[in-house]
């Protein structure tokens, strides 16, 4: 199986790179890397223009294409991967096209330009494959690096508690398998107007509540795996909280090696990913690399 990676040589970062390099490591898998670049308008008869355009583009596939090959070279030589330039009105159109005709079993992409060293920034190619990508997408966060040898250490599924997430959960617990990964299931809340009124009373009281019911669900969900040989021997679980999406996910301990896996809405009734506001709003505070799976 592959792994379909965008990557634009032009931005610099070798985030996704480095991410894919990870995880088809970890999975033995192959990288198809593909450089999206721009197509010509189809029209009846060729211009001058047009040509020069057509040779423009051409020129900067095969530049990008070098140059991607000569940087895969140098941080994953152990993993089997190929590099194309492919035309494209949509970079996130192209990439699903080219996953739906390899066979990929996940989209790999990097960060936006516009945020923070080190976070997840949902750019505008990551969002359209967010809303309807068939197969998972990983994000990579600005800037991030992983040693030569790197293999995923850990999968922490972000649990709402439904049986949406009891199904994220149950491929979040094969994919740990698979690659030899732990798995932490984590349930992320806000405190305040999002977690209850604000008129009510005892916080405190409201809070311990919450968290005792919430780890019973979790409870319930882990044992639902059974013992299966596709489930870890050891799951941790975690309730974390804060006054925001940020401050909850910094309420537990990340590694370099972890990824965090989120499930898209359970509003979407296709097999395809479609992200609510609150799964959103999760991966734009993760510090680590986040997995979306419909």
């Amino acid at each position: 199986m592959t792994l379909v990676v965008g990557y634009a040589a032009a931005k610099g970062d070798a985030a996704p790179l480095h991410l894919a390099a990870t995880l088809a490591r970890s999975a033995g898998r192959d990288l198809r890397v593909v450089v999206v670049v721009p197509a010509p308008w189809p029209t009846p008869v060729a211009r001058g223009s047009d040509r020069e355009f057509e040779t423009w583009a051409r020129d900067q596939g095969e530049r990008s294409v070098a140059a991607t090959t000569e940087l895969l070279a140098e941080i994953c030589p152990d993993v089997t991967a190929s590099v194309a330039a492919v035309p494209g009105k949509s970079e996130a159109a192209t990439l699903i096209e080219e996953a739906t005709r390899v066979g990929a079993e996940m989209i790999v992409v990097g960060s936006g330009t516009d945020g923070a060293w080190g976070t997840v920034v949902v750019s505008s190619t990551a969002d359209r494959l967010l809303h309807s990508s068939h197969v998972p997408v990983a994000v990579a966060p600005r800037g991030f690096r992983a040693a030569p040898d790197a293999t995923l250490g850990r999968a922490t599924c972000a649990f709402r508690g439904d049986d949406a997430s009891s199904d994220v959960l149950a491929r979040t617990a094969a994919i740990c398998h698979e690659v030899g990964a732990a798995l932490r299931v984590v349930t992320f809340g806000v405190r305040g107007k999002t977690m209850y009124p604000p008129e009510v009373h005892g916080e405190d009281e409201i809070l311990a509540s919450y968290v005792e019911h919430t780890a019973a669900l979790q409870a319930a969900a882990v044992a639902a795996l059974g013992d299966g040989p596709d489930v870890p021997d050891d799951v941790e679980t975690a309730v974390a909280t804060g006054r925001s999406w940020a401050e909850a996910l910094e309420g537990v301990p990340w590694e370099r090696s972890d990824v965090l896996v989120v499930g898209s809405s359970a509003a979407s009734l296709m097999k395809r990913l479609f992200l609510g506001s609150t799964a959103t709003k999760i991966i734009r505070a993760s510090p680590v690399p986040v997995v979306v799976v419909p």
